[in-house]
């Protein structure tokens, strides 16, 4: 069973930097496609960004040019490096990983416990 532990949420203020990683644990087989979500208080889960079948990282509207999501060479290690971050950014930050499914529906079967980010203004 795989499982997901992210780290790296904290309190900044707007303009600031943080760098979420997800540790991917128990799964002997790399074939998975990950990605970043995040629910606001009172908010539904959105996506953030994911890799699709090529590789190639695709990013949600609000966070484009801001956020790098990138993976280690195993696909055990997922990061998400937020840049000039906002008080919209605030939010729990969650991984998700499937060994088919990719885009930002909620189609993922792992989910992580999330990693609680706070940007203050």
């Amino acid at each position: 069973q795989l499982q997901l532990v992210e780290s790296g949420g904290g309190s900044v203020q707007s303009g600031g930097s943080l760098r979420l990683t997800c540790a991917a644990s128990g799964s002997p087989d790399s074939r998975r496609y990950m990605a970043w979500f995040r629910q606001a208080p009172g908010k539904e889960r959105e996506g953030v960004a994911y890799f699709n079948a090529y590789g190639k990282p695709i990013y949600a509207d609000s966070v484009k040019f801001r956020f790098t999501i990138s993976q280690d060479n195993t696909k055990n290690t997922l990061f998400l490096q937020m840049n000039s971050l906002k008080p919209e950014d605030t939010a729990m930050y969650y991984c998700a990983a499937d060994p088919l499914y990719f885009g930002f529906i909620e189609a993922y079967d792992f989910w992580g416990q999330g990693t609680q980010v706070t940007v203050s203004s």
